[in-house]
């Protein structure tokens, strides 16, 4: 990679971020169609601070996670309206209008969901259960309400579960009624069978069988207890990889307007998570 005064520079913007895997998909596509673009880690923990940077050294744009996807609303320009009503952004664009500088908020978490279970099932007019009731159920949630489905959540704690239920405008119920409901979608939007707990799941497999398509937002393991049983049940399954990648190639084309290269991402996530599959991820 040659970086001379004409790249342009694209980063992440959290806290931690050494973790991520966003620098190694977002670069091999940048190489993949030849862009003079390169992709690097902000830890940020001055967030005010680090958006002033982002105008200040003509940073093109950014991804934002934890902490700071809701945090960093109120230091931009324009926040596009499913960002505005999801509350979180995860994706930043600096614009030219009419010679100033304008910093743009979106969210592309919802556009990563829907597009991997969009490959596998129409959402539209589909119930979706979701399991949880954090952050990421919020953005979720409204997307899958986008698509024309109807939502459930489905959590531990009824104050969160609820209020956030009231938010979306759908049902909730507590995790202790899941055997009883029914739906053509089930999506685990909590941590629950990440590394190292992997044998966690908050599904008993005879409450599975019903489901057309099971997805969990875990990628570490790639095929969690909840998928392997979902499998072994007769669903078809998605894991959080397909979510992974489907934000990342969403970014991509805000950033470039280009057409991402879907699969030099896909590999180089499964190269990076020690996955050698590269089909049905």
């Amino acid at each position: 990679m040659n970086i001379s005064g004409k790249t342009r520079v694209f980063g992440i913007i959290g806290n931690p971020v050494s973790h991520s895997l966003s620098p190694l998909m977002h670069n091999a596509a940048f190489a993949e169609l030849g862009e003079d673009c390169v992709y690097v880690p902000f830890p940020v923990e001055d967030l005010p601070a680090a958006i002033r940077g982002v105008k200040g050294l003509s940073i093109c744009g950014a991804s934002v996670t934890i902490p700071h996807k809701e945090n960093v609303i109120p230091h931009l320009d324009e926040v596009d309206p499913v960002a505005a009503r999801i509350g979180a952004v995860n994706t930043l664009r600096l614009v030219q209008v009419e010679g100033r500088k304008v910093l743009c908020g979106s969210n592309t978490d919802w556009i990563g969901a829907n597009r991997a279970l969009q490959e596998k099932i129409d959402l539209k007019g589909k119930r979706i259960i979701i399991l949880g009731a954090g952050g990421s159920v919020r953005a979720l949630g409204f997307g899958f309400k986008e698509a024309g489905a109807e939502i459930v959540l489905c959590s531990r704690t009824e104050s969160r579960g609820r209020a956030l239920a009231d938010v979306l405008g759908c049902g909730w119920c507590s995790l202790t009624e899941v055997t009883e409901l029914q739906g053509d979608i089930l999506v685990n939007a909590t941590s629950v069978g990440m590394a190292p707990n992997t044998d966690a799941s908050l599904v008993p497999v005879q409450a599975l069988a019903g489901y057309a398509v099971v997805m969990d937002i875990v990628y570490s393991p790639l095929t969690t207890r909840l998928l392997r049983e979902a499998a072994e049940a007769g669903c078809i399954t998605v894991n959080g990889l397909e979510m992974l990648l489907y934000q990342g190639v969403a970014q991509f084309e805000l950033w470039t307007g280009k057409t991402a290269p879907v699969a030099t991402m896909r590999r180089i996530l499964l190269e990076a998570t020690g996955n050698s599959e590269t089909k049905n991820i």
